[in-house]
């Protein structure tokens, strides 16, 4: 069969830069590689010296898909630091701006970068001629998202409302209920696009990899913001606070990136993580789309991710 070498350059529809490399040799396989390329940018030594306001402004820039999210992460570790409380209603509203992130970004996960594949297009672009009605149900629900940063984050990417101990504006309170109308209306349309996700399923590689699955976890409900770190791998929580023993930051000669591990040599984070790790807290409608997709906990295809 002779020698392959496969070299991938800048993958794309992949959130960041990435490289795969191949190798095999008589049909036997012996390297293969997913390779991050892109330069360090030392955000933690960019906040060196700068005022606590100014923080999560900065570290935003992380990602503008989901600023929402680091700038949340800098904000409850700077009000952790100091010792802030924040009021019910704060800590509410930024959960629900973290939601509106979580629509934003998933959606344009599965509906920009996933559903090509599955439908046989190269791109979003084509899907507009081929499958309108799945393309305009994306563009609805991604909307609804970015409606709902705007909203409470001040605008659709790196909010500039949220500041320790608060926000510096908040919306009206017919607003917020315009916004809960406006949630509760989009329902069918998550749900439609679960079906289109569920009805092509089966083109997924049926591939599994035993994994340690690592997500937050809280009592009161199913958490992307609040609790302590949780394992697939043990009984019991992690404290928040010993973040640094559980991720164990390491540099790979193959990528730029840093990597983790904690009780095995590498672990997951992410959608599927939270799911194995929460399942028990999903709300009725979401168990009943799991259920479809013939999700259970220990699921460990990561193409379900």
């Amino acid at each position: 069969m002779g020698k392959i070498d496969i070299n991938v350059k800048h993958v794309t529809r992949v959130e960041g830069h990435g490289n795969i490399r191949v190798r095999a040799t008589d049909g036997t396989i012996e390297q293969v590689e997913w390779q991050v390329p892109e330069a360090p940018r030392f955000f933690e030594a960019m906040v060196r010296g700068k005022s606590y306001l100014d923080i999560q402004t900065i570290v935003s820039r992380i990602c503008g898909i989901c600023s929402v999210t680091h700038s949340l992460a800098a904000i409850k570790g700077v009000e952790d630091a100091l010792g802030i409380e924040v009021s019910e209603q704060t800590d509410l509203l930024r959960i629900v701006l973290h939601y509106a992130e979580q629509i934003e970004s998933h959606v344009l996960h599965v509906g920009y970068l996933v559903a090509p594949d599955l439908l046989g297009q190269k791109s979003v672009v084509p899907l507009v001629a081929s499958h309108p009605d799945v393309v305009m149900t994306v563009i609805k629900l991604h909307k609804l998202g970015n409606a709902g940063m705007e909203l409470l984050g001040g605008r659709m990417t790196h909010p500039v409302t949220v500041k320790p101990g608060g926000f510096s504006q908040l919306p009206t309170e017919a607003a917020l209920r315009q916004y809960q109308e406006d949630l509760k209306a989009a329902l069918p349309l998550a749900g439609s696009l679960a079906e289109v996700v569920v009805s092509l399923a089966d083109k997924l590689p049926a591939f599994e990899r035993d994994t340690e699955y690592i997500a937050l976890k809280y009592d009161d409900y199913y958490t992307f913001y609040h609790g302590n770190i949780a394992s697939t791998d043990t009984s019991g929580t992690e404290d928040i606070h010993q973040f640094e023993s559980v991720v164990n930051e390491y540099v790979s000669p193959q990528s730029t990136a840093k990597w983790c591990k904690w009780h095995r040599d590498s672990y997951a984070v992410g959608a599927l993580a939270r799911f194995n790790v929460n399942a028990d807290k999903l709300l009725p409608e979401a168990t009943a789309v799991a259920q479809k997709f013939k999700l259970a906990p220990g699921a460990c295809n990561p193409y379900f991710n």
